[in-house]
């Protein structure tokens, strides 16, 4: 049984680590806790931004709304590349991702 528990914000983290309830005793061990949390924060607003921009490409294929659609998939297009380059998920499935959206607008009639 595997439970993910969610990752406290920036503030939060610094915080307990000012307090001293992380265990990190070095240096750079307090660096690196502080370094994972910012990514963290980074990597879940850039996913939740390119959800939002999928959700979007969705809303206008269900809404039979072509133009919406194709609009909405250009702006989708570069954060779901992004997130492939940047490691966010593989490459593989961004690529996937995009061809699927792709397909799903031009088949609009």
């Amino acid at each position: 049984l595997h439970i993910r528990a969610r990752v406290a914000p920036l503030r939060l983290i610094l915080i307990r680590l000012e307090q001293g309830s992380i265990m990190a005793n070095l240096s750079s061990s307090k660096k690196m806790v502080r370094k994972i949390a910012k990514r963290t924060e980074r990597n879940r607003d850039q996913k939740s931004k390119m959800r939002t921009f999928i959700r979007n490409v969705d809303e206008a294929i269900a809404g039979g709304d072509k133009a919406a659609a194709e609009a909405a998939l250009r702006a989708a297009q570069p954060l779901i590349a992004r997130a492939g380059r940047k490691g966010l998920m593989h490459k593989k499935t961004a690529a996937r991702k995009v061809s699927r959206l792709a397909k799903r607008v031009s088949a609009i009639v």
